[in-house]
């Protein structure tokens, strides 16, 4: 790999100061806790839609669409056909409700309705759920740029962390819109420049792309046998809608954002462009990742490098070159899937463009992490700090809380992903992890919002059997081969899905029971 032409670096360097001037900019109003958590709530409808757009456009898209379909098929793309119905169901209760309680946070309401252990339950689960996505993107975006420039991804990770500490803190939430404003712009135009500079190498162009896709099957979406031990396309469909109706309706990042518009209307206008956007540019990635396999079948000498990288790594300094051949002609396509964009960008790329498409890959990765951290330092000042620590604080300490917090958070997502090294895969890895973590808030929040009749005792049992429930459908793989039947055999996109309907059919019946025993007899 060749070390990035100062052309490049340069485009960088501007880009990285930009952002954090934008922080600097937003720092001259941002001198209370409203215009740090809400902007003031006067963000136009658009900016906050480009604004959850750019969210969800993270680098886990940006670096692990290419990457699923190069190595597989287009089954990646079945979570992003989920949106609009998730998008449906949020507009039409998740964004009045919100609106109408006016609390910052996600998690009041759950204290309003079952207490407080359900309001702290909640919000452990979406630090760890934040945790787990700034790590994947922290370490996708230095998996590409190792690729680009030479350095360490440890060095990468911690240049590119303190960028993105300074300016979400200096500019609160009106910064993090506005630079996602700019960012999902840049890395929407960063993927057509990819996908052009693909095709315009493939001779026959995005007809040949077709055909070599179409022959190795790989445009499918997946099985649609009802196989819910393999990633089908009805398990990815399922995981894709829970794991986004979580996000709509219990993600602070998206919540937040609903404070930050004029009107209920506004922020409603804002969840469906996100959705519109983002569905499209998806699709845009995994073409991609479909052109790259396309152009490396015609010219497979080419990605040699790669693989054979790949497997001095795996095989250690002791490897003869004879070893390190032969290991490096078994791969498969989903073996070095992830290495083959950044392989792309840094052999094929232009000087000049090359700056470019790493902005919009760091723009990928900022832009989440900005958002993650915020909404983390919000809930964490609302809900644990000034709810148990502190509960008569006033603005200029809560101001100080959010400032101190989210440089923590920042720090905290770092460590993450530098703990993350050596990962498999950048996508397999963030999707386990969420949905460990978001099934049983999920479940919670469904059960208090639909199920009115639900009381305390019956929402702290079904979320400790759900709980249980998830945590079994999570280890035990790791159950010996002597009591192998009483492994979860379901995939890991299920543990979402299982443990939100566990949680919110458990409440449901416990409540049904409850009412049935208090009913008096005749």
């Amino acid at each position: 790999m060749n070390n990035l032409p100062i052309i490049d670096i340069a485009i960088i360097v501007v880009y990285l100061l930009a952002m954090v001037a934008i922080g600097f900019y937003f720092s001259r109003k941002n001198k209370n806790t409203e215009q740090f958590t809400k902007a003031s709530g006067k963000i136009p409808g658009w900016a906050i839609g480009l604004s959850i757009y750019a969210t969800f456009l993270s680098s886990n898209t940006f670096l692990g669409n290419p990457g699923k379909a190069f190595g597989s098929n287009w089954n990646v793309f079945v979570f992003s056909i989920s949106m609009p119905l998730a998008a449906w169901v949020a507009t039409k209760y998740f964004v009045p409700f919100y609106r109408k309680t006016g609390e910052i946070s996600a998690y009041t309401n759950l204290e309003k309705r079952f207490g407080p252990w359900a309001r702290t339950y909640a919000v452990i689960c979406f630090l760890l759920t934040q945790f787990a996505r700034m790590g994947t993107i922290f370490f996708g975006m230095a998996l590409s740029l190792q690729a680009l420039t030479g350095f360490s991804m440890q060095s990468i990770m911690i240049v590119m962390g303190l960028c993105i500490i300074i300016y979400t803190v200096l500019g609160g939430m009106a910064a993090v819109i506005w630079t996602e404003v700019i960012q999902g712009i840049i890395k929407t135009l960063g993927a057509l420049l990819i996908l052009y500079l693909v095709i315009k190498q493939i001779p026959g162009g995005f007809t040949k792309v077709i055909e070599i896709a179409k022959a190795d099957n790989k445009l499918s979406l997946g099985s649609t046998t009802f196989n819910f031990t393999q990633p089908t396309f009805w398990v990815v469909l399922l995981y894709g809608f829970f794991i986004n109706l979580n996000n709509f309706g219990m993600d602070q990042n998206y919540i937040q954002r609903y404070h930050t518009a004029a009107s209920e209307k506004q922020a409603a206008k804002s969840v469906w462009l996100c959705v519109w956007m983002y569905v499209p540019v998806s699709l845009l990635f995994v073409i991609i990742g479909t052109s790259l396999y396309s152009f490396y079948q015609l010219q497979p000498d080419l990605i040699d490098p790669v693989k054979i990288k790949l497997a001095a790594e795996k095989l250690g300094a002791l490897a003869t070159p004879a070893q390190i051949q032969n290991l490096a002609a078994t791969f498969k396509p989903a073996d070095y899937a992830d290495k083959v964009l950044p392989y792309f960008m840094v052999t094929k790329v232009p000087t000049g463009l090359l700056g470019l498409i790493v902005a919009a890959i760091l723009s990928a990765a900022m832009s989440t992490i900005s958002s993650n951290m915020n909404a983390s330092a919000t809930v964490f000042t609302m809900d644990i700090y000034k709810r148990y620590f502190k509960p008569g604080i006033n603005d200029k300490q809560q101001l100080f809380s959010l400032h101190i917090a989210t440089v923590i958070f920042g720090l905290i997502g770092l460590s993450a992903g530098l703990a993350m090294i050596g990962a498999k895969s950048l996508l397999d890895t963030w999707w386990k992890l969420s949905g460990i973590f978001a099934g049983g808030m999920l479940g919670l929040f469904l059960l208090g919002l639909i199920s009115r009749q639900t009381k305390n005792a019956a929402a702290i049992t079904a979320t400790i059997i759900g709980v249980l429930v998830i945590v079994w459908m999570t280890f035990s793989e790791n159950i010996s081969d002597q009591y192998s039947f009483v492994r979860n055999s379901l995939h890991s996109n299920m543990i979402i899905v299982v443990g939100t309907l566990t949680i919110f059919l458990a409440g449901i019946l416990l409540t049904q029971f409850s009412r049935k025993n208090q009913a008096p007899k005749q």
